[in-house]
C-alpha cells in the first residue's frame, strides 16, 4: 500500500499464541515498532501451538522441538504470517534454516521468582512442602537448595498457575519475573531469586522477533526495534547452549550480561540437585556468539561433560 505523499506503508502480520501473556508480549513489540518505525501497520493472528493442546502434560512428555513455537513458525514459513514474536527461552537451539532472528527487543529482567501466600522464601517452607514448577532446571536448583522439597508439575498459563496456588495445590510456585512484570503481577512476588543460584534458561526475559530469511525487507526494518546488549547476551547464550547440546529439557541456565566486557555465568546441575557445577567467564565485545561457543567448550573441559554425562532426560 502507498500513501498520499508516496511513501510506502509495510504491513505485517504478526503470529502469536494467544495467551495473556504472549499477546501482551506482541502488544510490547507493536508498541516499539510504532515509536521506532514509521509506515508500518501490524495486525495479529493467534494461532495454537503444541503447548497449548496438551496443557495436562509435561513439557518432556509432549516430545517435540519448540512445543510454543513450532506451529507458529510454520505459519511464518508458509506465508500465512509475516512475523512471530517468541519468548526467546521458548526457541530450539536450532531453527528452520528459511528462518532468521531478525530482532532482539531489550530485555526484561531475567530472573526467576519465588511466590507464596504464607513463606517469604524458599528457607521458610515446612519439611516436604509441595513447590510447582514445569522446569527441570528450577526443579533442580530447588532441590540442590532444599533437597527434603516435593517438586511437582505445574502446567498452565501465569493466571492458572497463580489460581491452583491461591487454591492451596502448591505451597509456592516458581515463575519468570519478566512475565508478572509485563502482566503487571509484580504485587505477586513474594522474592526475587538471585541469578547466581537459580540461574535463568538462556535467554529468559527476551523476545525473539523472527521471520523468513528471505525477507529482507522486513529484516532491515526490525533492525531499529534491537537493543544491541541484548541481542549480544542471547545470541551468546544460545550459542553456549547449543555447544553443551542442551535445551529447555536439561538442567542448565547460563546468564550473560553486558559490562566492560560480556560476562557468562552458569549453572550445572544433576537432575534430582545432588551435584551442582557453577561456572563464570569473561570475553570481549564483537563476536557474541564465537563467545558462547569458546565458553560451553571450556565449562565442558572444566568438568561439565562428566557431570551432564549423568543426566537422565
Amino acid at each position: 500500500m502507498v500513501n498520499g505523499i508516496g511513501e510506502s506503508l509495510l504491513e505485517i502480520t504478526i503470529g502469536t499464541r494467544g495467551s495473556t501473556l504472549a499477546l501482551t508480549q506482541v502488544d510490547i513489540v507493536k508498541d516499539l515498532i510504532n515509536e521506532k518505525i514509521s509506515q508500518i501497520e501490524t495486525e495479529t493472528k493467534i494461532i495454537v501451538t503444541s503447548g497449548d493442546k496438551f496443557r495436562d502434560r509435561s513439557i518432556e512428555a509432549i516430545n517435540e522441538k519448540g512445543v510454543f513455537t513450532k506451529a507458529i513458525d510454520e505459519a511464518v514459513l508458509s506465508g500465512e504470517v509475516d512475523l512471530a514474536v517468541h519468548s526467546m527461552k521458548d526457541l530450539p537451539m536450532e531453527i528452520h534454516p528459511e528462518l532468521t532472528i531478525a530482532s532482539v527487543p531489550e530485555r526484561a529482567a531475567p530472573n526467576d521468582t519465588f511466590i507464596s501466600k504464607t513463606y517469604s522464601n524458599i528457607s521458610e517452607l515446612p519439611e516436604n512442602a509441595i513447590v510447582g514448577t514445569a522446569s527441570p532446571r528450577r526443579k533442580a536448583q530447588l532441590l540442590y537448595a532444599r533437597k527434603d522439597l516435593d517438586v511437582t508439575l505445574i502446567r498452565g498459563n501465569v493466571e492458572t498457575r497463580l489460581e491452583k496456588l491461591y487454591d492451596g495445590e502448591f505451597d509456592a510456585i516458581i515463575l519468570a519475573k519478566s512475565g508478572l512484570d509485563r502482566l503487571g503481577k509484580t504485587d505477586v512476588v513474594t522474592n526475587v531469586l538471585s541469578l547466581q543460584d537459580f540461574t535463568p534458561t538462556a535467554c529468559q526475559g527476551a523476545l525473539a522477533l523472527v521471520t523468513r530469511r528471505d525477507n529482507q525487507a522486513l529484516i532491515n526494518t526490525l533492525e531499529k526495534v534491537t537493543h544491541q546488549d541484548s541481542w549480544d547476551c542471547t545470541l551468546a547464550e544460545r550459542a553456549f547452549m547449543h555447544t553443551v547440546g542442551g535445551g529447555c529439557k536439561t538442567p542448565i541456565g547460563v546468564i550473560v550480561e553486558p559490562g566492560s566486557e560480556l560476562e557468562l555465568f552458569s549453572n550445572v546441575l544433576a537432575p534430582d540437585g545432588s551435584v551442582r557445577l557453577q561456572y563464570r567467564k569473561k570475553g570481549a565485545y564483537g563476536s557474541p556468539e564465537e563467545f558462547g561457543e569458546k565458553a560451553a567448550k571450556d565449562m565442558l573441559d572444566q568438568g561439565g561433560a562428566a557431570l551432564i554425562s549423568r543426566w537422565k532426560i
